[in-house]
């Protein structure tokens, strides 16, 4: 009998640990990883933001999905990761509104010089009605635009004289992003505008293929920009945004419960972003200075204004003028 009852124990024993190892299975296979890329490092202000993004959505889903962040442009340059969307390699991007416009047209509004004023007043646009109305745009070129995010207004920093005004900029080799409204606002001042993917900047810096570039401080501070250029100028000449997008691949399959999990998310990394500019935007000049750059407060933007304007022409010339009337307009 005893026998008899050490087999039945056995016998429940090897049931139990078979049943814990199927369901163990099955949940492993129920677990989705989300593959969110970005450029910058994972000191940086985007990766707060996948952090608040990865912690929001694997608590929503109670660990269906499993966030994997791969920072420092490890998927390849912000353009190459919005196309990897559309295919369905990459599953979330937070990225610039640099290569946006290649995708997504009406964009090209929001890096018009000189556009906003204000941090607030450009938040206030962005999450509300003329925000969405461009997020929806997303869905019409084969993505997903699930949240409006931050990267701060844009400086210029560069390795060989301080830049007080747009004559400053006369004959200097100028890294912009690649986006045709930037390019034409510094052939306008006399600069020389080369475009190239963010990863490949900082080596073009240190070489001397270029002399300078414009990033807002987040992305001054977070890549290091101190160790290859010598001299800021606080010129703010252009607000930039940061969007979160998702491939249409991943979000097309999912719930509707699912999708909102991963809105959520997004707004959630949104505002932690924003966060953290705010706070670089106190403490990163200081930080620069520290490091040994020489920092230019004192700048008259009128002149830059003024330089910039033919950008608009180019603007309205090609897209019309009414996104560009509406954010003119608006009370924010």
């Amino acid at each position: 009998m005893k026998t008899k009852s050490l087999r039945r124990t056995l016998s429940l024993a090897v049931g139990g640990f078979s049943a814990a190892l199927a369901l163990f299975a099955v949940n492993a296979q129920a677990q989705q990883t989300i593959n969110l890329g970005h450029t910058l490092s994972d000191s940086s202000h985007y990766s707060v933001g996948a952090d608040a993004f990865k912690e929001t959505l694997e608590r929503l889903s109670n660990g269906e999905f499993k966030v994997l962040e791969h920072p420092s442009g490890s998927l390849g340059g912000e353009r190459a990761m919005i196309e990897g969307l559309q295919i369905g390699t990459v599953d979330v991007v937070i990225t610039s509104t640099g290569p946006l416009g290649n995708f997504v047209p009406e964009t090209y509004v929001l890096d018009l010089p000189f556009l906003f004023e204000s941090y607030e007043q450009a938040r206030c646009v962005l999450d509300g009605d003329i925000g969405q109305s461009l997020l929806d745009k997303m869905s019409e070129n084969n993505l997903v635009g699930l949240a409006w995010s931050e990267n701060g207004f844009r400086h210029i920093t560069n390795s060989k004289r301080p830049i007080k005004t747009p004559k400053d900029l006369v004959d200097l080799k100028v890294r912009t992003m690649e986006n045709k409204v930037h390019m034409e606002a510094f052939e306008q001042m006399d600069a020389h505008p080369t475009p190239m993917a963010f990863p490949e900047l900082f080596t073009a810096l240190q070489q001397g293929t270029v002399d300078g570039q414009e990033n807002p401080i987040t992305v001054i501070v977070a890549t290091k920009f101190w160790e290859v250029q010598d001299y800021l100028s606080l010129t703010g000449h252009v607000y930039s945004p940061a969007i979160v997008l998702g491939s249409p691949i991943l979000l097309d399959g999912l719930t509707d419960e699912q999708r909102g999990w991963f809105f959520k998310a997004a707004k959630a990394s949104a505002a932690a972003t924003r966060a953290e500019v705010s706070r670089l935007e106190r403490d990163g000049v200081k930080l620069l200075r520290d490091k040994g750059m020489e920092v230019e407060t004192d700048i008259d933007k009128a002149p830059f204004k003024k330089a910039a304007e033919p950008a608009y022409k180019i603007y309205t010339d090609q897209y019309g003028s009414k996104m560009l009337d509406l954010i003119q307009a608006s009370d924010c």
